[in-house]
């Protein structure tokens, strides 16, 4: 495609995106089924150009103010994911000039806001989160982490094959992959190429899974034959390796409020090889269906509808689709839905509590408020799980986090999304 097209494309991506309207990889998928001419060399450019302005947005605002044109034009092009050069060709000498002036600026001349491109109450929450946690020295290298694209996990599916095989199998294929250094199950590829038209792919060998969220799963440390519950199950990627660990035995609900996203759960099931995955649309995490399991189940998962900010590395656009009010509203969600849930757990049985933000207000407030209002749920260090789990030690992000029961990933210190979990043992 001839630059100028391209550009022209990349500029009407970043238009669309910053509307705001819908979540940004959803924008980029209708534009690419609207522009189905694109070569995969294209579509790279344009996703990566739109969430490069994501990610960097004060930054490119600040330095697009002393540009001309188009205000996405200009965001367009100081984001462009591609060698300066090929952008270049096509511009006005006024234009090289003025990026040429912008590729200079260092972070040094910069307000903070232009560096770590966060809307002020995010910013703030995570200082002051970090404070309490004794490591307020980790905000730039987190939010540095923030604004790099994520590398891409894949879960083996250790029902039909052993991780040592895919490897081997998809360097066969060209890809070059490492062990994911925590979760047993992972693979971490080099780039993102496609997958859903390799062999591993299509016979449910593989799944596409964050190492983080591998970890949520086995925390759960679901066995053979128990009845188990995965309360918020959403795309099924945590139900999927809840079934695989249990070898495909005993009976795994997979419960969520949108049959949309059940429906779309289906496809995966099928390739995966389990039969023991039952999925069910509820109303409500009061609904009736999940009264009658009351204190009947082994395990449950609640994986708790977020603010997702743990993820923006994949999602940039949430940070400006978020609000302080809305992650208020949240923590009420997450309560009610953690306080049904304890309800399902027979005595000796397992809860674990997730989310994928990086906030405290949804993760530790969370749980320690559980922890007040159910003395008959003991909290279980997550290091001496992982210990009983024989999985590597994590490191923590102070001496002071270090001491807490809780799971706590970061992007710059784990190469993960941000996640956070909680486990507690009902007394028998």
């Amino acid at each position: 495609m001839h630059p100028q097209i391209l550009l022209e494309a990349c500029t009407e991506l970043v238009r669309q995106v910053l509307l705001f309207e819908h979540p940004a990889d959803q924008v980029v998928s209708r534009f690419f089924r609207a522009h189905r001419n694109l070569g995969p060399r294209e579509r790279a450019t344009l996703a990566e150009t739109a969430f490069n302005v994501l990610r960097q947005k004060l930054r490119f605002e600040y330095l697009a103010r002393s540009g001309s044109g188009a205000r996405e034009r200009r965001l367009a092009i100081l984001g462009f994911y591609g060698p300066r050069d090929f952008v270049k060709s096509v511009l006005l000498d006024k234009e090289k000039h003025w990026l040429d002036a912008c590729d200079a600026v260092t972070d040094d001349l910069l307000m903070p806001q232009h560096r770590h491109n966060l809307p002020d109450w995010l910013a703030q929450s995570l200082q002051t989160d970090l404070a309490a946690l004794g490591a307020e020295a980790d905000f730039w290298p987190l939010v540095a982490s923030l604004n790099e694209s994520a590398p891409l996990d894949l879960r083996v599916n250790t029902l039909l094959a052993k991780r040592s095989a895919i490897q081997k199998e998809l360097k066969q294929a060209g890809m070059a992959s490492t062990e994911t250094p925590y979760s047993p199950w992972g693979l971490r590829l080099a780039g993102k190429p496609s997958l859903t038209k390799l062999d591993a792919f299509t016979r449910g060998a593989i799944e596409v899974q964050d190492e983080g969220s591998q970890l949520l799963a086995l925390l759960l440390d679901a066995h053979r034959g128990e009845m188990v519950v995965d309360f918020c199950a959403g795309a099924g990627g945590k139900t999927l390796a809840i079934g695989a660990a249990m070898r495909s035995t005993g009976r795994l609900y997979a419960f969520d409020t949108s049959a949309h996203r059940l429906d779309a759960f289906k496809p995966r099931l099928a390739r995966s090889g389990l039969s023991n995955v039952h999925p069910a649309a509820i109303a409500h995490e009061r609904d009736d269906r999940v009264k009658r399991l009351a204190g009947k189940i082994d395990r449950v998962l609640v994986d708790a509808p977020c603010s997702g900010l743990g993820t923006l590395r994949r999602n940039p656009d949430l940070k400006w689709r978020q609000s302080q009010q809305a992650v208020t509203e949240l923590t009420l969600k997450q309560a009610a839905i953690l306080e049904s849930a304890a309800r399902l757990l027979k005595p000796g049985g397992r809860l674990v509590y997730a989310t994928c933000s990086l906030l405290q207000a949804e993760n530790e407030a969370i749980a320690q408020a559980f922890d007040q209002a159910h003395p008959d749920f003991v909290p279980l260090p997550v290091g001496a799980l992982l210990d009983e789990l024989k999985l590597p030690a994590l490191p923590a992000i102070s001496a002071a986090a270090g001491a807490s029961p809780y799971l706590r990933l970061w992007p710059h210190l784990h190469a993960t999304d941000g996640f956070f979990a909680a486990v507690w043992q009902k007394k028998a």
